[in-house]
Protein backbone atom coordinates (compact mmCIF):
# COMPACT_ATOMS: atom_id res chain seq x y z
CA UNK A 1 0.00 0.00 0.00
CA UNK A 2 3.41 2.15 0.15
CA UNK A 3 1.92 2.95 3.66
CA UNK A 4 5.87 4.33 5.00
CA UNK A 5 5.58 5.74 8.16
CA UNK A 6 7.15 3.25 10.02
CA UNK A 7 9.56 2.03 6.90
CA UNK A 8 12.76 3.06 8.54
CA UNK A 9 12.15 0.57 11.75
CA UNK A 10 10.60 -2.53 9.59
CA UNK A 11 14.53 -3.55 9.07
CA UNK A 12 15.31 -3.47 12.67
CA UNK A 13 12.13 -5.52 13.34
CA UNK A 14 12.84 -7.89 11.05
CA UNK A 15 16.64 -8.71 12.38
CA UNK A 16 15.28 -8.94 15.51
CA UNK A 17 13.25 -11.75 14.94
CA UNK A 18 15.61 -13.85 13.31
CA UNK A 19 17.98 -13.06 16.14
CA UNK A 20 15.96 -14.45 18.91
CA UNK A 21 17.22 -17.56 20.61
CA UNK A 22 14.82 -20.33 18.13
CA UNK A 23 14.35 -17.51 15.61
CA UNK A 24 10.46 -16.21 14.54
CA UNK A 25 8.95 -17.11 11.11
CA UNK A 26 8.46 -13.58 8.79
CA UNK A 27 7.53 -14.69 5.23
CA UNK A 28 10.27 -14.93 2.90
CA UNK A 29 8.88 -13.48 0.01
CA UNK A 30 8.57 -10.39 2.54
CA UNK A 31 12.28 -10.27 3.11
CA UNK A 32 13.31 -9.66 -0.57
CA UNK A 33 11.90 -6.53 -0.60
CA UNK A 34 13.30 -5.33 2.73
CA UNK A 35 16.45 -2.31 2.31
CA UNK A 36 19.56 -3.59 3.48
CA UNK A 37 18.83 -7.43 4.73
CA UNK A 38 22.02 -9.47 3.16
CA UNK A 39 21.49 -13.02 1.20
CA UNK A 40 22.16 -14.67 4.56
CA UNK A 41 19.70 -12.90 6.05
CA UNK A 42 17.32 -14.57 3.79
CA UNK A 43 19.16 -17.69 3.94
CA UNK A 44 18.46 -17.66 8.01
CA UNK A 45 14.74 -16.61 7.13
CA UNK A 46 13.84 -19.18 4.68
CA UNK A 47 15.56 -22.23 7.36
CA UNK A 48 13.11 -20.67 10.02
CA UNK A 49 10.03 -20.74 7.73
CA UNK A 50 10.24 -24.15 6.81
CA UNK A 51 12.19 -25.54 10.52
CA UNK A 52 8.68 -27.47 11.84
CA UNK A 53 7.72 -28.40 8.31
CA UNK A 54 11.25 -30.30 8.08
CA UNK A 55 10.42 -31.97 11.14
CA UNK A 56 6.95 -33.04 9.75
CA UNK A 57 7.95 -34.33 6.85
CA UNK A 58 10.44 -36.06 8.33
CA UNK A 59 8.37 -38.97 10.20
CA UNK A 60 6.07 -38.72 7.02
CA UNK A 61 9.32 -39.50 4.63
CA UNK A 62 9.74 -42.43 6.98
CA UNK A 63 6.54 -44.20 6.26
CA UNK A 64 6.94 -43.11 3.04
CA UNK A 65 10.41 -44.74 2.75
CA UNK A 66 10.83 -43.87 -0.92
CA UNK A 67 14.01 -45.14 -2.27
CA UNK A 68 15.70 -44.59 -5.46
CA UNK A 69 16.83 -47.08 -8.04
CA UNK A 70 20.55 -47.01 -9.49
CA UNK A 71 21.15 -45.23 -12.94
CA UNK A 72 21.11 -48.16 -15.51
CA UNK A 73 22.03 -47.64 -19.54
CA UNK A 74 18.70 -49.08 -20.27
CA UNK A 75 17.25 -46.60 -18.73
CA UNK A 76 15.86 -44.42 -20.98
CA UNK A 77 15.32 -40.58 -21.21
CA UNK A 78 15.65 -38.61 -18.28
CA UNK A 79 12.19 -37.51 -16.28
CA UNK A 80 11.57 -34.26 -15.67
CA UNK A 81 8.73 -32.99 -13.49
CA UNK A 82 7.82 -29.38 -13.49
CA UNK A 83 5.81 -28.88 -9.86
CA UNK A 84 3.83 -25.54 -10.08
CA UNK A 85 0.38 -23.71 -9.23
CA UNK A 86 1.65 -21.26 -12.20
CA UNK A 87 0.89 -23.32 -15.23
CA UNK A 88 -1.87 -20.89 -16.42
CA UNK A 89 -1.91 -16.98 -17.95
CA UNK A 90 1.16 -16.13 -15.59
CA UNK A 91 4.15 -14.60 -15.89
CA UNK A 92 6.25 -17.79 -14.91
CA UNK A 93 4.46 -19.90 -17.52
CA UNK A 94 4.50 -16.93 -19.93
CA UNK A 95 8.65 -17.07 -19.68
CA UNK A 96 8.71 -20.59 -19.82
CA UNK A 97 6.85 -21.52 -22.45
CA UNK A 98 9.07 -21.74 -25.35
CA UNK A 99 11.26 -23.28 -23.35
CA UNK A 100 9.20 -26.06 -22.54
CA UNK A 101 8.56 -26.63 -25.87
CA UNK A 102 12.02 -26.73 -27.16
CA UNK A 103 13.46 -29.64 -24.81
CA UNK A 104 14.92 -32.32 -26.67
CA UNK A 105 12.43 -35.38 -26.20
CA UNK A 106 14.93 -37.47 -27.62
CA UNK A 107 16.62 -37.25 -24.16
CA UNK A 108 13.85 -36.18 -22.00
CA UNK A 109 10.55 -36.81 -20.60
CA UNK A 110 8.13 -34.17 -19.28
CA UNK A 111 6.20 -34.14 -16.61
CA UNK A 112 3.59 -31.53 -15.31
CA UNK A 113 2.31 -31.61 -11.44
CA UNK A 114 0.07 -28.26 -11.48
CA UNK A 115 -1.99 -27.62 -8.38
CA UNK A 116 -3.03 -24.66 -9.75
CA UNK A 117 -6.87 -23.44 -11.19
CA UNK A 118 -7.23 -23.89 -14.88
CA UNK A 119 -8.22 -20.40 -16.11
CA UNK A 120 -9.43 -21.99 -19.54
CA UNK A 121 -7.35 -19.50 -21.30
CA UNK A 122 -5.02 -20.15 -24.54
CA UNK A 123 -1.94 -20.95 -22.19
CA UNK A 124 -3.13 -23.57 -20.47
CA UNK A 125 -4.13 -25.65 -23.64
CA UNK A 126 -0.29 -24.70 -24.57
CA UNK A 127 1.22 -25.77 -22.07
CA UNK A 128 -0.54 -29.10 -21.84
CA UNK A 129 0.19 -29.58 -25.36
CA UNK A 130 4.13 -28.95 -24.16
CA UNK A 131 4.13 -31.82 -21.61
CA UNK A 132 4.15 -35.48 -22.21
CA UNK A 133 1.91 -35.63 -19.31
CA UNK A 134 -0.13 -32.59 -17.47
CA UNK A 135 -1.17 -33.87 -14.21
CA UNK A 136 -3.46 -31.79 -11.90
CA UNK A 137 -2.57 -33.12 -8.23
CA UNK A 138 -4.55 -29.87 -6.98
CA UNK A 139 -7.14 -31.68 -5.22
CA UNK A 140 -4.20 -33.95 -3.55
CA UNK A 141 -2.24 -33.77 -0.28
CA UNK A 142 1.13 -33.14 0.26
CA UNK A 143 1.42 -36.97 0.77
CA UNK A 144 -0.60 -38.08 -2.13
CA UNK A 145 1.31 -35.46 -4.30
CA UNK A 146 4.33 -36.68 -3.55
CA UNK A 147 3.40 -40.22 -4.10
CA UNK A 148 2.43 -39.57 -7.25
CA UNK A 149 5.56 -37.90 -8.46
CA UNK A 150 7.63 -41.07 -7.09
CA UNK A 151 5.17 -43.32 -8.97
CA UNK A 152 6.10 -41.81 -12.29
CA UNK A 153 9.45 -42.50 -11.29
CA UNK A 154 11.01 -38.46 -11.94
CA UNK A 155 14.61 -38.14 -12.01
CA UNK A 156 14.19 -34.30 -11.55
CA UNK A 157 11.69 -32.65 -9.96
CA UNK A 158 12.07 -28.62 -11.06
CA UNK A 159 9.95 -26.37 -8.78
CA UNK A 160 8.94 -23.15 -10.41
CA UNK A 161 7.06 -21.60 -7.01
CA UNK A 162 9.10 -21.47 -3.89
CA UNK A 163 7.77 -18.71 -1.26
CA UNK A 164 5.59 -17.34 -4.05
CA UNK A 165 1.50 -17.26 -3.35
CA UNK A 166 -0.26 -20.62 -3.67
CA UNK A 167 2.93 -22.39 -3.05
CA UNK A 168 3.16 -26.48 -1.74
CA UNK A 169 6.98 -26.34 -0.61
CA UNK A 170 6.30 -29.14 1.70
CA UNK A 171 6.16 -31.35 -1.01
CA UNK A 172 9.03 -31.18 -1.67
CA UNK A 173 10.19 -31.61 1.97
CA UNK A 174 8.64 -35.16 1.30
CA UNK A 175 11.72 -35.66 -1.03
CA UNK A 176 9.74 -37.25 -3.89
CA UNK A 177 12.64 -37.53 -6.69
CA UNK A 178 16.65 -38.25 -6.05
CA UNK A 179 17.33 -34.93 -7.73
CA UNK A 180 15.04 -31.53 -7.10
CA UNK A 181 15.95 -27.67 -8.44
CA UNK A 182 14.99 -24.68 -7.18
CA UNK A 183 13.88 -22.71 -10.84
CA UNK A 184 12.80 -19.61 -11.65
CA UNK A 185 9.65 -18.64 -9.60
CA UNK A 186 11.46 -17.68 -6.40
CA UNK A 187 14.75 -15.78 -6.47
CA UNK A 188 16.70 -16.53 -3.50
CA UNK A 189 17.47 -19.64 -1.45
CA UNK A 190 14.47 -22.22 0.07
CA UNK A 191 16.71 -23.39 2.71
CA UNK A 192 18.50 -26.48 3.82
CA UNK A 193 16.53 -30.05 2.76
CA UNK A 194 14.46 -28.92 -0.02
CA UNK A 195 16.41 -28.33 -3.14
CA UNK A 196 19.75 -30.05 -3.88
CA UNK A 197 20.39 -26.91 -6.90
CA UNK A 198 19.11 -23.65 -7.61
CA UNK A 199 19.23 -22.99 -11.31
CA UNK A 200 20.77 -18.96 -11.86
CA UNK A 201 24.11 -16.82 -13.19
CA UNK A 202 27.37 -15.85 -12.41
CA UNK A 203 26.31 -12.38 -12.22
CA UNK A 204 22.53 -13.38 -9.81
CA UNK A 205 24.93 -14.83 -7.87
CA UNK A 206 28.28 -14.62 -7.67
CA UNK A 207 30.58 -17.48 -6.60
CA UNK A 208 31.43 -15.75 -3.19
CA UNK A 209 27.41 -15.54 -2.41
CA UNK A 210 27.96 -19.19 -2.22
CA UNK A 211 27.50 -19.71 1.57
CA UNK A 212 24.24 -17.69 1.13
CA UNK A 213 22.51 -20.86 -0.31
CA UNK A 214 21.08 -24.07 0.85
CA UNK A 215 21.26 -24.79 -2.55
CA UNK A 216 24.70 -25.84 -4.95
CA UNK A 217 24.32 -23.35 -8.16
CA UNK A 218 23.73 -24.93 -11.59
CA UNK A 219 24.89 -21.59 -13.93
CA UNK A 220 23.89 -20.91 -17.03
CA UNK A 221 26.19 -19.17 -19.41
CA UNK A 222 23.85 -15.68 -19.88
CA UNK A 223 20.94 -15.18 -17.79
CA UNK A 224 19.42 -17.64 -15.61
CA UNK A 225 16.23 -16.25 -16.78
CA UNK A 226 14.09 -17.94 -20.44
CA UNK A 227 12.19 -15.37 -22.56
CA UNK A 228 10.85 -16.42 -26.04
CA UNK A 229 10.45 -14.93 -29.18
CA UNK A 230 7.53 -15.72 -30.07
CA UNK A 231 5.60 -13.09 -28.04
CA UNK A 232 3.34 -10.62 -30.65
CA UNK A 233 4.48 -6.83 -30.08
CA UNK A 234 1.60 -4.76 -32.23
CA UNK A 235 2.02 -1.67 -33.21
CA UNK A 236 2.02 0.34 -30.28
CA UNK A 237 -1.33 2.72 -29.10
CA UNK A 238 -1.30 6.41 -29.44
CA UNK A 239 0.14 8.03 -25.54
CA UNK A 240 -3.52 9.46 -25.76
CA UNK A 241 -5.43 6.16 -25.66
CA UNK A 242 -2.44 4.98 -23.21
CA UNK A 243 -3.11 7.81 -20.86
CA UNK A 244 -0.34 9.41 -21.34
CA UNK A 245 0.05 13.25 -22.00
CA UNK A 246 1.09 14.00 -25.97
CA UNK A 247 4.65 15.72 -24.92
CA UNK A 248 6.99 14.88 -22.65
CA UNK A 249 9.54 12.03 -21.17
CA UNK A 250 8.07 8.70 -20.09
CA UNK A 251 10.21 7.36 -16.82
CA UNK A 252 8.63 3.78 -16.18
CA UNK A 253 8.28 1.00 -13.64
CA UNK A 254 5.64 -1.57 -14.10
CA UNK A 255 7.26 -3.37 -11.27
CA UNK A 256 4.28 -4.10 -8.31
CA UNK A 257 3.73 -1.59 -5.52
CA UNK A 258 5.22 -3.58 -2.78
CA UNK A 259 8.96 -3.41 -4.40
CA UNK A 260 8.51 0.49 -4.02
CA UNK A 261 10.98 1.84 -1.54
CA UNK A 262 11.01 5.60 0.35
CA UNK A 263 14.67 5.63 -1.13
CA UNK A 264 14.02 5.19 -5.10
CA UNK A 265 10.60 7.36 -5.13
CA UNK A 266 12.47 10.01 -3.22
CA UNK A 267 15.12 9.32 -6.39
CA UNK A 268 12.01 9.15 -8.83
CA UNK A 269 10.62 12.44 -7.97
CA UNK A 270 14.09 14.16 -8.12
CA UNK A 271 13.94 13.14 -11.85
CA UNK A 272 10.36 14.45 -12.41
CA UNK A 273 11.31 17.96 -10.97
CA UNK A 274 14.51 18.42 -12.63
CA UNK A 275 12.91 16.89 -16.47
CA UNK A 276 10.40 19.61 -16.95
CA UNK A 277 6.99 17.88 -18.52
CA UNK A 278 7.57 14.13 -17.46
CA UNK A 279 5.95 11.87 -15.96
CA UNK A 280 5.87 8.78 -13.95
CA UNK A 281 4.33 5.50 -15.70
CA UNK A 282 3.05 3.33 -12.81
CA UNK A 283 1.53 0.06 -13.06
CA UNK A 284 -2.14 0.58 -11.53
CA UNK A 285 -2.71 -0.60 -7.79
CA UNK A 286 -5.68 1.33 -6.40
CA UNK A 287 -4.63 0.88 -2.32
CA UNK A 288 -0.94 2.45 -3.50
CA UNK A 289 -1.96 5.02 -5.56
CA UNK A 290 -3.39 7.73 -3.14
CA UNK A 291 -0.41 7.57 -0.73
CA UNK A 292 2.46 7.72 -3.83
CA UNK A 293 0.49 10.81 -4.85
CA UNK A 294 1.30 12.13 -1.46
CA UNK A 295 4.47 11.28 -1.45
CA UNK A 296 5.05 12.61 -5.00
CA UNK A 297 3.14 16.58 -3.05
CA UNK A 298 5.02 15.99 -0.18
CA UNK A 299 8.66 15.72 -2.22
CA UNK A 300 7.58 18.69 -4.09
CA UNK A 301 6.17 17.08 -6.91
CA UNK A 302 2.41 17.22 -8.33
CA UNK A 303 1.15 14.20 -8.09
CA UNK A 304 -0.93 14.15 -10.88
CA UNK A 305 2.05 13.01 -13.05
CA UNK A 306 2.22 9.99 -11.88
CA UNK A 307 -0.20 7.61 -14.48
CA UNK A 308 -1.28 4.87 -13.07
CA UNK A 309 -1.95 1.79 -16.05
CA UNK A 310 -4.31 -0.80 -15.90
CA UNK A 311 -3.52 -4.49 -16.11
CA UNK A 312 -4.10 -5.59 -19.86
CA UNK A 313 -3.86 -9.08 -21.75
CA UNK A 314 -0.29 -9.91 -22.26
CA UNK A 315 -0.09 -8.50 -26.27
CA UNK A 316 -1.84 -5.26 -25.29
CA UNK A 317 0.92 -4.77 -22.66
CA UNK A 318 3.73 -5.14 -25.04
CA UNK A 319 1.93 -2.64 -27.77
CA UNK A 320 1.66 -0.37 -24.54
CA UNK A 321 5.24 -0.87 -23.09
CA UNK A 322 6.59 0.59 -26.53
CA UNK A 323 5.60 4.19 -25.20
CA UNK A 324 8.01 4.04 -22.71
CA UNK A 325 11.18 5.93 -22.88
CA UNK A 326 13.10 4.81 -19.99
CA UNK A 327 12.25 2.00 -17.46
CA UNK A 328 13.80 2.77 -13.85
CA UNK A 329 14.12 -0.28 -12.22
CA UNK A 330 13.66 -0.82 -8.06
CA UNK A 331 15.95 -1.64 -4.93
CA UNK A 332 16.93 -4.09 -3.29
CA UNK A 333 13.65 -6.12 -5.33
CA UNK A 334 14.21 -5.24 -8.76
CA UNK A 335 12.39 -6.59 -11.90
CA UNK A 336 12.70 -9.52 -13.60
CA UNK A 337 9.63 -10.50 -15.86
CA UNK A 338 9.00 -6.41 -16.17
CA UNK A 339 12.75 -6.20 -17.16
CA UNK A 340 12.63 -8.58 -19.86
CA UNK A 341 9.61 -7.87 -21.46
CA UNK A 342 10.59 -4.18 -21.71
CA UNK A 343 13.84 -5.44 -23.17
CA UNK A 344 11.65 -7.19 -25.28
CA UNK A 345 9.95 -4.70 -26.94
CA UNK A 346 13.27 -2.46 -26.93
CA UNK A 347 12.70 0.31 -23.42
CA UNK A 348 16.03 0.43 -22.09
CA UNK A 349 16.14 0.03 -18.37
CA UNK A 350 18.72 1.53 -15.59
CA UNK A 351 18.95 -0.55 -12.73
CA UNK A 352 21.40 -0.84 -9.44
CA UNK A 353 21.87 -4.49 -8.63
CA UNK A 354 22.53 -5.30 -5.02
CA UNK A 355 23.97 -8.38 -3.08
CA UNK A 356 21.09 -10.68 -3.15
CA UNK A 357 19.54 -12.43 -6.32
CA UNK A 358 16.09 -10.36 -5.92
CA UNK A 359 18.33 -7.01 -6.72
CA UNK A 360 20.29 -8.48 -9.83
CA UNK A 361 18.10 -10.05 -12.21
CA UNK A 362 17.64 -7.31 -14.44
CA UNK A 363 21.75 -6.30 -14.27
CA UNK A 364 21.71 -10.30 -15.88
CA UNK A 365 19.19 -9.39 -18.77
CA UNK A 366 20.60 -6.61 -19.35
CA UNK A 367 24.05 -8.57 -19.79
CA UNK A 368 22.18 -10.83 -21.80
CA UNK A 369 21.35 -8.13 -24.48
CA UNK A 370 24.63 -6.71 -24.58
CA UNK A 371 23.90 -3.70 -22.51
CA UNK A 372 25.71 -3.48 -19.34
CA UNK A 373 26.48 0.27 -19.73
CA UNK A 374 23.24 0.44 -17.90
CA UNK A 375 23.74 -1.14 -14.97
CA UNK A 376 24.96 1.15 -11.78
CA UNK A 377 26.72 0.64 -8.54
CA UNK A 378 25.33 3.71 -6.59
CA UNK A 379 22.12 5.83 -5.85
CA UNK A 380 24.26 8.86 -7.22
CA UNK A 381 25.12 6.71 -11.16
CA UNK A 382 21.71 5.91 -10.68
CA UNK A 383 20.35 8.99 -10.40
CA UNK A 384 22.66 10.78 -13.10
CA UNK A 385 23.00 8.37 -15.86
CA UNK A 386 18.36 8.19 -16.07
CA UNK A 387 19.11 12.04 -16.38
CA UNK A 388 21.54 12.02 -18.71
CA UNK A 389 18.98 9.99 -21.15
CA UNK A 390 16.21 11.61 -20.21
CA UNK A 391 18.44 14.78 -21.10
CA UNK A 392 20.12 13.28 -24.19
CA UNK A 393 17.85 12.54 -26.57
CA UNK A 394 20.59 11.23 -29.35
CA UNK A 395 22.27 9.25 -26.16
CA UNK A 396 18.68 7.64 -25.75
CA UNK A 397 18.02 6.87 -29.28
CA UNK A 398 21.36 4.87 -29.82
CA UNK A 399 20.39 2.73 -26.63
CA UNK A 400 17.40 2.01 -28.46
CA UNK A 401 18.61 0.85 -31.66
CA UNK A 402 21.33 -0.37 -29.90
CA UNK A 403 18.69 -2.97 -27.94
CA UNK A 404 16.67 -3.52 -31.05
CA UNK A 405 19.26 -4.37 -32.96
CA UNK A 406 20.94 -7.41 -31.01
CA UNK A 407 17.30 -8.39 -30.12
CA UNK A 408 17.78 -11.18 -33.00
CA UNK A 409 21.36 -12.28 -31.75
CA UNK A 410 20.64 -11.35 -27.51
CA UNK A 411 21.15 -15.18 -25.72
CA UNK A 412 18.49 -13.53 -23.82
CA UNK A 413 15.95 -14.28 -26.71
CA UNK A 414 17.73 -17.34 -28.18
CA UNK A 415 15.41 -19.92 -26.99
CA UNK A 416 16.88 -22.84 -28.57
CA UNK A 417 20.53 -21.93 -27.02
CA UNK A 418 19.07 -21.15 -24.03
CA UNK A 419 17.10 -24.73 -23.74
CA UNK A 420 19.91 -26.57 -24.56
CA UNK A 421 22.13 -25.13 -22.12
CA UNK A 422 19.42 -26.01 -19.28
CA UNK A 423 19.48 -29.65 -20.73
CA UNK A 424 23.23 -29.66 -20.53
CA UNK A 425 22.63 -29.15 -16.12
CA UNK A 426 20.20 -31.51 -15.82
CA UNK A 427 22.48 -34.02 -17.68
CA UNK A 428 25.07 -32.63 -15.60
CA UNK A 429 23.39 -33.00 -12.46
CA UNK A 430 21.99 -36.71 -13.30
CA UNK A 431 25.36 -37.40 -14.38
CA UNK A 432 26.47 -36.35 -10.41
CA UNK A 433 23.99 -38.92 -9.47
CA UNK A 434 24.52 -41.71 -11.12
CA UNK A 435 28.34 -41.48 -10.22
CA UNK A 436 26.69 -41.44 -6.56
CA UNK A 437 28.17 -37.95 -6.00
CA UNK A 438 26.77 -35.20 -4.05
CA UNK A 439 25.08 -32.33 -5.17
CA UNK A 440 27.92 -29.63 -6.12
CA UNK A 441 28.37 -26.39 -8.42
CA UNK A 442 27.77 -27.40 -11.74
Amino acid sequence: MCEWLDFDHRQAFARARLAEPKGKRLPPFVLLAEPGLSAAEQHACAEIWMRERRVTAAVVREKLAFCFPACGEARGKIKLGYLSNDFQNHATALLLIETLEAHDRSLFELHAYSYGKDDGKEMRARLRGAFDRFNDIGPFSDEEAARAIYRDEIDILIDLKGFTQDTRTSILALRPAPIQVNYLGYPGTLGPGLCDYIITDAFCTPAASAGDYAESFALLPHSYQPHGRRLAVRDAPTRASAGLPEEGFVFCCFNQAFKFTPAVFEIWCRLLHCVPGSVLWLLATPEAEGNLRNEAWKRGVNGSRLIFAPDLPQDEHLARLQLADLVLDTAPYGAHTTASDALYVGAPLVTRPGDTFASRVAGSLLRAVGLPELIVENKDDYFDLAFSLATEPLRLSGLRSKLLGNSSSAPLFDVDAYARALEALFLRMWGRHCAGSPPAAI
